[in-house]
């Protein structure tokens, strides 16, 4: 019997795929619990329907990540820190502060969690970052650390 995941499950697939499964299975479990339907041809149109507007979201956030990758490489953001006599910053830069520099120079609000720095940030200087927004999408920026 053939049966439409509505919700991810580990061992047979994830939501919105068509799989195949034994009679009982599917109508002793999957169908009660409400963790699947039967695949018949309206169900299957509905199917259809959710794969084209999952498909045209994904194709307008993409849009809208390019956007965003653009904007953050056209120039390094700066942060300011305060410094002692020798050039070296009290504590170090965090992705909390590139979040804000971001936020707040460039217009776009990232999840602090998402950026990840490649070296450690303890002297003035440009320096890289990684912006993780998907999985396929992962993007390079440079940032300047600069005086207070």
């Amino acid at each position: 019997m053939q049966v439409i995941l509505i919700q991810d499950l580990d061992t047979l697939g994830q939501a919105n795929e068509l799989v195949k499964v034994k009679n009982g299975y599917a109508r002793n479990y999957l169908i009660p619990s409400k963790i699947a339907v039967e695949a018949n041809p309206s169900n299957l149109k509905q199917l259809e329907e959710r794969l084209k507007v999952k498909a045209k979201k994904e194709a307008a956030m993409l849009a809208e990540i390019t956007k965003v990758i653009d904007v953050l490489k056209a120039s390094p953001v700066k942060i300011g820190a305060k410094t002692g006599t020798s050039g070296k910053i009290f504590g170090s830069v965090t992705s909390l502060q590139i979040a804000r520099a971001i936020r707040d120079q460039k217009g776009y609000e990232i999840d602090r969690k998402r950026i990840s720095i490649t070296d450690e940030v303890k002297e003035l200087g440009t320096y890289k970052a990684t912006i993780n927004f998907s999985a396929n999408n992962v993007a390079e920026m440079e940032f300047e650390v600069v005086a207070e």
